[in-house]
């Protein structure tokens, strides 16, 4: 698969902020993730065109091995504006 320069910078600052934010956590079994979207205008934007690039950039940032290992997705969005993502991810035992 080829990634497009913009996805590759993507993947990178996901990367960055799992070291930023000392994300060290692999997980390896079934998992619940929750993303809090934060618009960063108020222009109307799809919300499920977020998904792709962020759990593969968590993928590649090692932070699961794949995202075929998420069971139970949540994506909403947050009633404020400041253009970020917002993600808890926990492992089902």
């Amino acid at each position: 698969m080829i990634i497009s320069a913009k996805g590759r910078e993507y993947r990178e600052t996901v990367g960055d902020q799992m070291t930023v934010q000392r994300m060290v956590k692999h997980y390896s079994g079934p998992l619940r993730v929750v993303i809090e979207a934060w618009r960063p205008d108020k222009r109307r934007r799809d919300l499920d065109n977020l998904l792709k690039a962020t759990l593969d950039g968590l993928a590649h940032a090692g932070v699961y091995e794949d995202d075929s290992q998420i069971v139970d997705l949540r994506i909403y969005w947050a009633p404020y504006i400041g253009g970020m993502l917002k993600i808890k991810i926990e492992e089902i035992k």
